[in-house]
């Protein structure tokens, strides 16, 4: 039985320490690789990144596998949450052996950053290494193949995407090989995630079958008041958009480096514009290695295309997870609050025409 999230992929658990009220509107989110690790890669296509330990996933470089990625709010300063984790870590001997005794380890936790400073009132407020370890204690207290909770959570706590408010969200699938292929993401992007003539989002044009549109009275009144929203706030804040692509494919780093950077892709088809200079868009990659790779050439390829389509469906659902917030850093709607559930709209898509189409 799958759950239609990064944790079908068989020993990967995620956790999410999520602060908000009394100036706080951040988070948390780690994902936990079983024991022993998994094989990392990642790739930077934004142009303003809040990383930690990236360069370790190069695949040129010594460290094969890691323990956990972290993927939290408060822009750099949210990074010291890997601290926390590296500290859960190290007292179960779980990391990089340097030396002759079991303890002797280093963890290796790549870590990147949203921007949310400040969205929860208090510039100041962010998530630090006790947020961090909260997060993989959590991680750690799921079942296998947990469901993972989706919105405003974790590292998604303080998200926006252009002017609503967006979230974490994850997808998965099976391929016809028995390969198992999932993603997570944080939406947080300066881009926008809705088409401005109908309000449909972005990342439904590209999944298939009739896209069904708000009403053209909803979207005009969606219109009107992010309009006037736009009217009360500050010049647009730095953003990021985060995700972990995973697989339990028995990928070398190289062919697991592929498999982040194409997943941009889904990033790119649902979020416009992308990669700006005020974005810090990272994807990791992560292989556990449970099932063999097909020795044939091209036998990647079904993984990597699955990766993009699963990060834009998982944007989809951050948005559609996502809740309003009204607060003292800022007001910004959900999307169900502007244009409601799409079982609610009672005009289909107008001209019937899948994404592929489009």
């Amino acid at each position: 039985m799958t759950v239609d999230a990064l944790t079908d992929v068989a020993g990967v658990r995620v956790g999410h320490a999520t602060r908000s009220g009394g100036g706080l509107l951040t988070g948390t989110t780690v994902v936990l690789a079983p024991e022993g690790g998994a094989v990392a890669a990642v790739d930077v296509r934004g142009g303003g990144p809040g990383t930690k330990e990236t360069d370790a996933l190069d695949p040129r470089n010594l460290v094969q596998r890691v323990e956990a990625v972290v993927l939290t709010g408060g822009s750099a300063y949210g990074l010291d949450a890997a601290s926390g984790v590296m500290a859960w870590l190290e007292e179960r001997g779980r990391g990089v052996r340097v030396g002759p005794e079991p303890a002797h380890v280093v963890p290796v936790v790549p870590a990147a950053c949203v921007f949310d400073l400040g969205r929860g009132g208090d510039f100041r407020a962010r998530p630090d290494a006790a947020t961090g370890r909260a997060a993989v204690e959590a991680a750690a207290a799921t079942a296998p193949g947990a469901r993972v909770p989706e919105g405003c959570v974790g590292a998604g706590t303080g998200a926006v995407v252009g002017a609503v408010k967006g979230g974490v969200g994850t997808a998965s699938r099976v391929l016809d090989s028995g390969i198992t292929v999932a993603a997570l993401v944080v939406a947080n992007a300066a881009g926008a995630v809705t088409d401005p003539e109908t309000g449909v989002l972005y990342g439904e044009l590209f999944q298939g079958g009739r896209v069904r549109h708000p009403d053209p009275e909803v979207h005009e009144a969606a219109l009107r008041r992010l309009a006037d929203l736009a009217e009360l706030s500050g010049p647009p804040p730095l953003n990021t958009t985060l995700a972990v692509v995973a697989t339990d494919a028995d990928l070398s780093k190289a062919q697991a480096q592929k498999l982040a950077g194409t997943a941009h892709d889904g990033i790119a088809r649902a979020v416009r514009p992308v990669h700006l200079l005020n974005d810090g868009d990272t994807v990791f990659a992560l292989a556990t290695g449970t099932r063999p790779l097909d020795a044939a050439p091209l036998a990647l390829n079904a993984i990597l295309a699955a990766g993009a389509d699963l990060v834009t469906r998982a944007i989809v659902r951050a948005v559609r997870a996502a809740e309003s917030v009204d607060g003292p850093g800022g007001v910004w709607p959900s999307y169900r609050e502007l244009y409601g559930a799409a079982d609610t709209w009672t005009r289909g898509g107008s001209d019937g025409r899948t994404g592929a189409d489009r």
